[in-house]
């Protein structure tokens, strides 16, 4: 089905909806921001119908930050955490969407997070992102503020909702609540649905794993487990097939302890293996997992999309962080891949819809 035809037969069902419910204004706004994403960068109407944000720099605390005006009076602030990319805040594809969003009068933060630039993630992330909500909440004046994170992104975004009161909703995006089920995930493809069920099982992405890897390298004590590990990641990532004997051969301990984890097929013995990995990624890992912390004071609105076909966080880390989040609503696509919003038919179209005014809900007229 082409993109336009999608969008049209969308907007047609919202129409129809959202005039007997007496909420047209949200949920044509929702439809433009459906449109404008399927449009990836190409003119939309979204685009013709508003201008174009301007782009500011501010440091927030030691911070360095790029802040996006709408034309028109802000909605509410929003924070856009980046993803682990060395582009960071600058990546093409989160300017767009940091332009989207302040197309639809949103103020948005996005904090440039030195540890994501490195490709990892720190539970000190956390820490940026509660103080650009801060920020937005007093020196901009706004009432409402929200979060948007994507991936593993979701982990340092939720801690800040708690840290943070003034983070009023989050939206999450094919995001990780326990770091144990998703690294179980990752390397045997075993997932469940919920505590006590069945194990089921996908062919997960390979990228996941090794994207672990080149996340926890400054965490290995030894230099020459870094640089081994390093080359490990380097070649699979390039090729799933490449040979790497040569390169495990050089492992110490540490780095075994790493490979143990990612040769491992047996979901059973994932914990014993995540409890001998080395002490500095352990402690990250503890400083991340939602798992262990008690969500009940959580205030923030959730909004999380998960598609149903990702394979590098299973849709039911987002299902499990709805069960346990005070206040969530959670929209699971069947085919979305990860951490993407370009739906490729028009059920799929109409949850994002759903999520999209969802979304705009929470942050006020």
């Amino acid at each position: 089905m082409k993109k336009t035809a999608l969008v049209l037969m969308v907007l047609l069902a919202i129409a129809g909806w959202a005039t007997a419910s007496g909420t047209l204004p949200r949920a044509i706004d929702s439809a433009l921001l459906l449109g404008d994403l399927l449009a990836d960068g190409k003119p939309s109407l979204l685009k013709r119908l508003t201008a174009r944000p301007a782009r500011q720099s501010v440091t927030i605390g030691d911070t360095h930050a790029d802040l996006y005006l709408p034309a028109e009076k802000a909605r509410a602030g929003l924070v856009l955490v980046p993803g682990a990319d060395r582009s960071g805040k600058d990546h093409p594809r989160l300017v767009a969407l940091a332009e989207t969003l302040a197309r639809l009068r949103f103020l948005v933060v996005v904090p440039d997070i030195a540890n994501l630039r490195r490709l990892e993630l720190a539970g000190a992330d956390r820490r940026p992102i509660a103080n650009a909500a801060g920020w937005l909440a007093s020196d901009r004046h706004l009432a409402r503020v929200g979060v948007v994170a994507v991936s593993y992104g979701v982990l340092p975004a939720v801690h800040a909702a708690l840290d943070e009161t003034a983070v009023t909703f989050l939206l999450g995006i094919g995001g990780a609540y326990d770091l144990k089920a998703t690294a179980t995930f990752f390397t045997t493809g075993a997932y469940r649905e919920g505590p006590g069920q069945d194990w089921m099982h996908a062919v997960p992405n390979a990228y996941g794993k090794w994207v672990f890897v080149r996340s926890n390298l400054g965490r290995l004590d030894d230099s020459a487990d870094r640089a081994a590990m390093d080359g490990i990641a380097q070649r699979r990532l390039n090729d799933p097939a490449a040979g790497i004997g040569d390169l495990v051969a050089l492992l110490k301990p540490q780095g075994r302890a790493v490979m143990a984890l990612l040769d491992n097929t047996d979901p059973a013995r994932v914990p014993a293996l995540l409890d001998k990995l080395p002490p500095r990624i352990k402690a990250e890992i503890a400083q991340l997992d939602l798992a262990p912390r008690d969500l009940s004071p959580l205030t923030a609105r959730l909004i999380l999309v998960h598609g149903q076909d990702d394979r590098i966080i299973p849709w039911t880390e987002s299902a499990a962080l709805a069960r346990m989040a005070p206040r969530a609503q959670l929209f699971v696509p069947t085919n979305l891949a990860h951490a993407e919003l370009r739906p490729s038919g028009l059920a799929d179209a109409v949850i994002l819809w759903r999520a999209a005014l969802a979304f705009l809900e929470a942050a006020g007229p």
